[in-house]
This record gives C-alpha cells, structure tokens and sequence, in this order.
C-alpha cells in the first residue's frame, strides 16, 4: 500500500510551480502594500513589503513575471506610499543610494579582492564636483565666470546643467580612483587598506581646508544651496493632468526615480563586469595573484580599471546626495561612512550582486528605521511610566538612554552574524563553497585527530 504522506506535495514543491508562486508572490505584493497604505506608519507592515523583493527573488519565477512585480513595487507603489508618507520615500531614496555605493565597493573589495577604506572619497569627490559649480560658490572666487556657469545654486526649478555635471562626476572619480590605484598596485592587504584609509581622510583634510586662499569648498561651514534638477516639465506635464504640485512635493518622488534609473544602471553594468572576462580576471586576482600574473591577466588594466568602476559609481551618487541634502560639508564623508558601506557588502555577501543589495537594504533601514523606532518606542515607554519585569522605565538613568546605545546594538548584530553567517546573507557560489571546503578541511582534520588519539588512548 503506497504511503499517503508521500501523495501530498511538500511545499517546497508546490512553491516551485510558476502558476502556484505567481498567484502567491502577487496576494503577498497588495496585501503587504494595502497594509502599508492603511496605516500611517507602521515599521512591521513596511519591512513586510520590503520582503516582497526578496520574495520575487528567491521563488522559481519567469523573468518576465519578476520585472513586473519588481517595477509594481518599486516604480508604483513605493511612490505612491512615499506620497502619503514622505518617511517612507525618504528611506526608500537612501536605500537606493547605499545600494550604488555598496555594488561599487564590491567590485573594488568583493571581486578584486582590494581592500579599500577610502571608498567615501569618491562619493565625497562626486558630491563636491557639483556642488562647487551646481551653487553660487565659484562664482565667490571667480564671479567673471557666471557667464559661462549661470548655475545659480536654489533656484526653485532647478538647472539642467545637473545632468551634465552627473556625467561629469562620474569621470572625474573614475580618474580619481585611477590616481588612487597607480601607488598602490604593489600593495596587498593591510597595507593597501592603510594607504586607501589615508586616502579618504586626505580628500577630507582637502575639503576642510580648501576655503583659502581661494574659496572652493568654503571650508568646514559647507555648501549651500546647492542647485537641483529641472522640474519645470514635469510641473507643466501635471498642470495639463490638472494636478498642482509645489516643487517641495515633486522634488522627493523625482530624486528617488532619478536613483531609482542610477541603480538600475549600475547593477546592469555591475552584472555584465562579472560574467565577463574582465569579472573572472579579478576573480582570478582575488584568489591568486602570483597565478593570475601566469595565466596572463594584465594585473595593472585589471585593477586600474576595478578602482576606476567602483570610483565611478560613487561618483554618480555623491552628485544625487548633493543636490538631495541641498548643503554639503566635510563631515558627511568620514571614515565610518566607508566602513558603513564595507559592513553592507560583508554582511550581504561579498562578491554577491544580491548580497550587496540586500545587505546595503537592511543596514539602512537598520539604522534609519529600525533602531530609530526602538529608541523612540522605550522613550515612550520611559515618559508613560511603564513598567517592565518590575522595573518602572520612569526611572531609567540618562547615562541609559535607548538613543545612545544605536550603535550598540548594530555591533552586537554585526558580531553575531560573523559568528553565525560569516559568508553573507547571500553568498556568491564561490564564496560559499569556499566556506563549505573549509568546513569540510576542518572535519576532517578533527576526525584525524581522533583517530591519532584515540589507539594511544587504549
């Protein structure tokens, strides 16, 4: 007699039929987003729907299927919820800016193999290549010049010349990520971390003190106003819709587009970098750099043409973070930002396109959100008296407060998912089987040693 249990389909098996896992991706993409849309904020309804792209990514899927739920949650119902929540569309934004930043530190770290701390520089030179033209500070200097850049920084509609200065932005950090690799080619490991760590602090330095004897980043007091993009034909394409809008209400949806379009760019270019020869050649840099010289990889394009990608990306972004914040200043690039973007790819999965994106997703909504909610709820919690396992949090010291403990918290997440998960979320395959033969060297070597112990043992 056949076994019952065996007749009825596990669910992993009826997951892996499209018709089954696309009805069951589509009631979980509208009804995460109708709960969303029903509360006014809710951190738990919220990462749920998140959780919807992860969903899109791991079930057996068509591509097509895919693209579609992808752009429905992104293209449409994330704006539409940032709308009636400008919280939401603010972290979706920064979200997709630390996404770029982490792919482009990936290719530097994760499949070059080159340790960089200095990766805040690019996105500190992007930032600061616009904003010296994109505001009225070159003109402090040089006010012969507002005939060539009539730029003026604030102008309510913005100026057209930011596109321009996007594209520009992305070749001045490229060649300022070649400049940083020709010095350091001959280095490996920590020394490389060490010289690219000085290199990020020097562009700092540079950028705190290049207010004299010429102006060009007014020093500490920073930048602004900083121009923005043009919204004078999206404001004329909504009037003949009917639909008034102040740019105050524009600008936010438009920013997060515009990185929305970069992102989408940059894993496409990243995707085509690593199933190419040029991928599998700092692959081949990463594992072994004595036996890639060898097999004939020209180590020097390889890896000039690595600080140069990675670069360029951070580049693009420094510009949108500029125009974005509408002021700059030198503290925005310190060296925990270059460590922040380094723990994104580390705990999604080096190497990995969807680590780097999932890992860059949770840090941020980790520290924009998560923690920040926890921090304001125990407030609450202090300000009404609450008690908790017989301790009234109204007498909770000020040397305890929830808010000074963020960081805190993120490094105890971060020790534990070294102990726990050290290749990532979403490891690359060779990553992971890395870790696998390690595992597997390490039993063995135990089992070797059992069996040496054990006859002098008897």
């Amino acid at each position: 007699m056949r076994n019952s249990s065996a007749a009825i389909p596990t669910i992993r098996a009826v997951l892996r039929r499209p018709p089954v896992a696309m009805v069951l991706a589509s009631v979980y993409i509208l009804g995460t987003g109708a709960l969303v849309a029903g509360t006014p904020r809710s951190l738990p309804f919220f990462l749920l729907f998140i959780g919807s792209l992860l969903l899109l990514y791991y079930l057996q899927l068509p591509a097509w299927f895919k693209a579609v739920g992808m752009g429905v949650t992104l293209a449409l119902l994330m704006p539409f919820f940032g709308t009636r929540n400008g919280f939401y569309m603010e972290v979706a934004t920064q979200v997709g800016i630390f996404v770029a930043l982490a792919l482009g530190l990936n290719i530097v770290v994760g499949l070059a193999g080159l340790l960089d701390l200095g990766y805040v520089a690019f996105y500190a030179v992007g930032a600061y290549t616009w904003a010296i033209f994109g505001s009225g500070q070159l003109l402090k200097s040089w006010p012969q010049l507002s005939g060539i850049f009539p730029l003026g920084g604030g102008s309510p509609t913005g100026t057209a010349w930011f596109f321009v200065f996007l594209l520009v932005a992305v070749a001045v950090a490229a060649i300022t990520g070649l400049l940083l690799g020709l010095p350091v080619l001959r280095l490996r490991g920590d020394y490389l971390a060490i010289v690219t760590l000085g290199f990020g602090e020097m562009i700092r330095v540079l950028a705190n003190n290049l207010d004299h004897p010429l102006n060009f980043t007014n020093g500490p007091i920073g930048i602004t106003p900083i121009a923005r993009p043009p919204i004078g034909p999206i404001q004329w394409a909504l009037g003949a819709l009917g639909i008034e809008a102040t740019p105050a209400q524009i600008y936010p949806v438009y920013f997060y587009f515009i990185v929305l379009l970069v992102v989408g760019i940059v894993i496409t270019v990243t995707n085509r970098f690593k199933n190419s020869h040029i991928g599998r050649a700092w692959e081949a840099i990463r594992e072994d750099e004595p036996a890639a010289i060898a097999m004939g990889v020209p180590l020097v394009r390889m890896k000039l043409l690595a600080f140069a990608a990675g670069a360029s990306f951070a580049g693009a972004m420094g510009v949108l973070f500029s125009a974005k914040q509408f002021f700059i200043n030198p503290e925005s690039f310190t060296f925990l930002e270059s460590i922040g973007v380094l723990t994104m790819i580390i705990l999604g999965g080096m190497g990995s396109i969807p680590g780097a994106i999932l890992g860059a997703t949770g840090v941020t909504i980790l520290n924009l959100q998560i923690l920040k909610q926890f921090s304001l709820t125990l407030n609450d919690w202090k300000n009404a008296g609450v008690t908790i396992l017989g301790y009234n949090l109204a007498n909770l010291p000020p040397q305890l407060e929830p808010a000074k403990y963020e960081r805190m918290v993120f490094g105890v997440i971060l020790v534990l998912m070294m102990i726990f998960r050290p290749q990532g979320i979403i490891p690359s395959r060779r990553r992971k089987m890395e870790f696998e033969e390690a595992a597997l060297e390490k039993e063995e070597f135990a089992a070797e040693v059992v069996d040496t112990v054990e006859p002098k043992a008897e």
